[in-house]
This record gives structure tokens, C-alpha cells and sequence, in this order.
């Protein structure tokens, strides 16, 4: 079979596989690999190289990194201190709400920073008498603003630095996308506020923890009179089990302030239904509720034992504590990973990876956590379609379509090529993943911007513009799937908001953009 048609042929099997959604996204990039060896488009080396690139490694490093600010509670903290002192007005709260996690994508990922934020967001609204599909929208689309703000905001931003550089170009500095970026997270926070109105109000499924509402129930259950900086703190804290049937503790002998056999974890109270069991020994059984008090370390590995089953689960309660163990670490550790990628003194994908490892030595994450902290899946997508980009420029398959694209435009400005990339990108990234998206459309970027003899940089930093308005469904971005369920939203109720968005996005990439790195 011909190259070019095989390579089409695979990037159409492709993009039909991400629309149906029924083939997991993993399988969908590690076919494309495998379709392009098997197919003899490219060599084995080559369809398998995706997963040793330096960007893949480098966004790995990123997953641990925002890991560690989530669980070490320095998110809750920084949206506690902004949040708390916004008020409760509609208008200030979107603002507020907006910085701050546009703030924290361009530092963490926008995925990592709209949940670290999603549950005090939804805290905030009900204090404030209002309900969170106000808020919750605003949140994922200000988060996809925000990413434009730093390299390091999404994974599309290291891609097309990294193609830029390898295709004639020059990689873009660590703080060079706030060029764009800060005008776009005002512009869109000015779109939040003023279109308000196109939000349903609508009760979401599920309340997040509320530390405060928490405490407080746990006080009036179990009668304990310990503070909430006592139960809920940086390094020790309370969880809640159910005794399940047929768990060996079933006839064991306890009393509040028991430890356990190890002197680990101290059984505060119990109930037994409705019946506070205070004072005298009890024989458990099933379904009986204890409180155990102790290290957080030690209470995620008590709830887990055989027989028990965790209420809320103490990884879950920990995240919401400010400032918890380890979070001075973490903060020192983001530190010096900025200063290295903002002076270039080390390969980007190097400095990730020293900041990943720094985290595991220092015990800020446990090695398990740095494992199950990255997303598999974006690291398979990336790796898996970054060879189909090859296939792209080396059977020549882009220079077809940017010809084919040419040949329409006819005798185009640079401007016109450019809108008509940036519409391609805008629609495809509604239905597939935008880094996929970006990696399908960066070659023919390339194929045209040689063709009409001009710089590429322009091209590549539209594509990261355009390819960031994934605003009009809620499978267009993970957060936008995030906030759907606690905002209770519905398939239609994103396209409202974000068609405003999408223009401005739009306008950005295609007028903004040239006037700062010319053709």
C-alpha cells in the first residue's frame, strides 16, 4: 500500500475510533503505532519511539510534581486563602474562582488544578446561597485559559515547543505563552461574568468533604469534643469505618481509647445505630461505626484492612487539610523545577524528572503515589500519536493536504492558512482529545508554513490557542467531564458559554498571534 494512502487511511480509522468513544484511547494510540509498523510506513524503531521522547518523559514528571502540591494540601490551602476572602457575590466569586485556577493549571495541569479545586468550589457556592452549576463551568473553561499561561500548563504547550524546535523553529520559553496567555484568562474571565446568564441553575449530584460541615458531624455522632485542627490536621486525623459482615474483628472486645495491637491507630468512638457505645467494653458486630484516630499513613493503611470499609476515605480527607506533611517540600521542589526550565540550564525533560525524583527521596510522595499519580492514559495517547506525526511528514502526507488546503485557499495571506488550520483544530478538538488534535494538524502546519516560505512559530503557537477552546462538549477536555456530574449539567448546557469563548480564542490565535511572532 502507498504511505501517504496508508497513513491517511490510519488517521482516519483513528479519528472515528476517538469520535465512537467505545475503544479505549490508549488502544486507539498504540494501534496507530502498530498500524504504521505493520503497514511498513515506518520502521519498528520508529512507530515505538513516541515512548522514549523527551516530551513524554517530561509531562511524566509534571503528573508527580502536581501531585504532590494536591496531596500535601498546598491546593486546598491557596484555595481556602483566595477563596475564603472573596465574599459570597456571584461577580467576585467568578473572578476569584477564575485567577485562581487559571493560576494553578499553568502550574499543575488543568485536570490537577480544577479537582483540587472542584470540591471547595462547590463548598463556597452552597455557603454562598447559590448552586454550583454557577460556578463549576466557569471553573473547567477559566482552567483551559489558565494553561496558556506557562509551558508546563498542558501537555499541547510542550508538544508544539518540542516540534518547533525539531522542524526549523525554536522552542518557546518557560513564561513566553503568557503572552497570549494573559490576555485570554481576562478575556475569558470577562465572558464568565457577563454571560452568567447562559448557565442553568441546577443541584449537583454529589457534596464534596466540607471540613468544617464534617467536623462538626463527627462531633454530634460520636460526642467528641476535640477542635477541628485536632481531628482534621497536617499529620494526623480521624476516619470513619463500618464493621462489614463476616470481618474477623466480629466478637472482638473494645472500648474507646483502645489502640491497636501495633499502638498505631486509637479507636476514639463507637456507635452501634443510634446508640453511642461510650464507657464499658463492647463485643463487636457487623455494622458497627468506629472512629479511629491517628497518622494519616497509618489510618489510609487501617481502612484498608480485611473486613472494614472507610465512610470517607482518609486519602480523601487528607487532600482537604491545608498545608498538611510535606508540603514546605513540595513548594521547594516546584521552586527549583521553575528556576530550571525558566533559565534553560537543563533539558525540560530532565528537569521534570529531578523534580520527581527529589519529591519520592524526600518521602513528600511515596513511590506508589509518583506511579498512580501519572495518567497512563495521556502518556500512551501522546507516545502513541506522536509517530503517526512522523508518518505525516515523512511520506510526504502532509505536504498533500497543505497542498490540497493551498489549492483552495488559492493565493492566501499567511492569515487565511492560518484560520483555516485554527478552524480544523477548534472542531476536531471537540471530539477527540486536543493533544491528539494538535499532533494530526502540526505537520500540515509545518507542510504549509514551507510552502509559503514563512516561520513556523506563528503556526505552532495558534494551533496551542485553538487547540485549548475545547468548549462546546463535555467530553472535549477531562475537566469539562469533571464538573458535569456535581454541577449537574447536561450535554448541551457547554455550547452556550462556550461559543463566545471559541470566538475569542479563535481571534487570538489568528490576529494576536502574528502581530507577536511574525510570519
Amino acid at each position: 500500500m502507498d504511505p501517504v494512502v496508508a497513513t491517511l487511511a490510519i488517521l482516519g480509522l483513528a479519528v472515528v475510533a476517538f469520535v465512537s468513544n467505545r475503544v479505549p484511547i490508549g488502544v486507539v494510540a498504540i494501534g496507530v503505532a502498530l498500524a504504521l509498523f505493520f503497514t511498513g510506513v515506518l520502521t519498528l524503531d520508529q512507530a515505538l519511539a513516541g515512548f522514549g521522547d523527551p516530551t513524554v518523559l517530561f509531562i511524566a514528571g509534571l503528573f508527580v510534581v502536581s501531585e504532590s502540591l494536591d496531596a500535601t494540601g498546598v491546593t486546598a490551602w491557596a484555595g481556602q486563602q483566595v477563596i475564603g476572602r472573596a465574599g459570597t457575590g456571584r461577580t467576585r466569586l467568578i473572578v476569584v474562582v477564575g485567577m485562581l485556577v487559571a493560576v494553578l493549571s499553568a502550574l499543575i495541569s488543568i485536570n490537577g488544578a480544577v479537582a483540587a479545586l472542584l470540591p471547595l468550589v462547590v463548598v463556597v457556592a452552597a455557603r454562598a446561597g447559590m448552586p454550583a452549576s454557577r460556578f463549576l463551568i466557569p471553573l473547567a473553561f477559566a482552567a483551559s485559559a489558565g494553561s496558556l499561561l506557562l509551558l508546563t500548563g498542558t501537555p499541547v504547550n510542550i508538544v508544539v515547543s518540542q516540534f518547533a524546535a525539531d522542524n526549523g523553529g525554536r522552542a518557546f520559553g518557560y513564561f513566553e505563552f503568557a503572552i497570549v496567555g494573559v490576555p485570554l484568562v481576562i478575556g475569558t474571565v470577562i465572558i464568565l461574568v457577563l454571560g452568567g446568564r447562559l448557565l442553568p441553575d441546577r443541584a449537583g449530584a454529589v457534596m464534596p468533604v466540607d471540613l468544617v460541615r464534617h467536623v462538626r458531624l463527627l462531633r454530634n455522632e460520636y460526642s467528641v469534643s476535640l477542635d477541628t485542627g485536632v481531628l482534621l490536621g497536617p499529620s494526623n486525623g480521624v476516619t470513619e469505618v463500618v464493621v462489614a459482615p463476616r470481618s474477623p474483628l466480629i466478637g472482638a472486645r473494645l472500648c474507646a481509647g483502645m489502640t491497636t495491637p501495633e499502638g498505631d491507630v486509637v479507636v476514639l468512638a463507637a456507635r452501634r445505630g443510634d446508640e453511642e457505645l461510650k464507657g464499658a467494653e463492647f463485643t463487636v458486630q457487623a455494622g458497627d461505626a468506629l472512629l479511629l484516630q491517628g497518622a494519616w499513613d497509618d489510618l489510609e493503611r487501617r481502612s484498608t484492612d480485611p473486613g472494614v470499609l472507610a465512610v470517607d476515605p482518609p486519602a480523601r480527607l487528607r487532600r482537604s487539610v491545608p498545608l498538611g506533611t510535606g508540603a514546605k517540600r513540595a513548594l521547594i521542589v516546584l521552586a527549583a523545577m521553575i528556576v530550571l526550565l525558566a533559565t534553560g540550564l537543563v533539558p525540560p525533560a530532565a528537569a521534570a524528572l529531578l523534580a520527581a525524583c527529589a519529591l519520592v527521596l524526600t518521602r513528600t510522595v511515596s513511590g506508589t503515589q509518583a506511579y498512580q499519580s501519572i495518567s497512563w492514559t495521556t502518556i500512551v495517547l501522546i507516545a502513541g500519536m506522536i509517530p503517526l506525526s512522523t508518518a505525516f511528514t515523512e511520506t510526504g502526507a502532509a505536504d498533500l493536504l497543505a497542498a490540497g488546503m493551498l489549492s483552495l485557499l488559492g493565493t492566501a495571506s499567511p492569515h487565511l492558512a492560518l484560520l483555516a488550520l485554527c478552524l480544523i483544530t477548534l472542531v476536531l478538538g471537540q471530539l477527540i482529545s486536543n493533544t491528539a488534535t494538535v499532533l494530526i494538524v502540526a505537520p500540515i502546519a509545518l507542510a504549509v508554513a514551507t510552502t509559503m516560505e514563512v516561520s513556523i512559530q506563528p503556526f505552532m503557537m495558534a494551533l496551542t490557542v485553538a487547540g485549548a477552546a475545547a468548549f462546546f462538549t463535555p467530553i472535549a477536555t477531562p475537566a469539562n467531564l469533571m464538573v458535569m456530574q456535581p454541577g449537574g449539567y447536561r450535554f448541551g448546557d457547554y455550547w452556550k458559554l462556550g461559543l463566545p469563548l471559541a470566538v475569542l480564542f479563535l481571534a487570538v490565535a489568528v490576529l494576536l498571534v502574528p502581530v507577536i511572532w511574525p510570519f
